[in-house]
């Protein structure tokens, strides 16, 4: 009777212990990797994985932008996740970041690049679009910086990058949610 009691008890500590564990490894969906080769600029990220992390999650929010995220939350969860490695690109080039402000800057793969905390985000204009990349440490930043190439259009890694174009006019054009549905003639 005592074996079967302790035995019990192990069971039910390991199964409680298995929901203890709040990292959920969930597939990305087939439609947020389909939507970037479909894009009508380039969508940059760094491969399935990078550095064996694997993207964990691909999203297209409204603004326009898409993000690749690498490896699991480090901090937070669902809604304030804290990667390894987020690459996001924006279509919008009219703005960048630290724009005309004096910072730390440096010409990466031969169009300059924008870094901030730390050398830990930084902040590339290439073409059309404004690629942004969040890591929880320089050296990785710059790893994933060397690296990327656009998943929708021909890119070497660590080939040069093409030149910032003109503003794209993407920030002075409604999104589509903004814009009224046509209406119909009345009946």
């Amino acid at each position: 009777m005592r074996l079967a009691a302790m035995t019990l008890s192990a069971l039910c500590a390991v199964a409680l212990g298995a929901c203890g564990d709040t990292l959920q490894t969930k597939p990305i969906p087939h439609g947020a990797l389909e939507s970037m080769v479909i894009s009508p600029f380039p969508v940059y990220w760094a491969g399935g994985s990078f550095r064996r992390l694997p993207i964990t999650d691909a999203t297209h929010d409204p603004s326009g932008s898409y993000s690749v995220q690498y490896g699991n939350c480090l901090q937070g969860g669902q809604g304030v996740c804290v990667a390894p490695l987020r690459i996001v690109t924006s279509p919008d080039n009219s703005f960048l970041p630290g724009g005309a402000a004096p910072g730390p800057a440096k010409l990466l793969r031969g169009v300059p690049a924008v870094l901030a905390r730390g050398g830990r985000t930084i902040v590339i204009a290439t073409g059309s679009v404004i690629v942004d990349i969040y890591a929880t440490t320089a050296g990785l930043a710059e790893a994933a910086a060397r690296t990327v190439v656009p998943i929708n259009a021909p890119g070497t890694p660590q080939g040069p990058l093409p030149a910032r174009l003109p503003d794209s006019g993407f920030g002075s054009k409604p999104l589509p949610s903004q814009t009224p549905a046509t209406l119909g003639p009345l009946r």
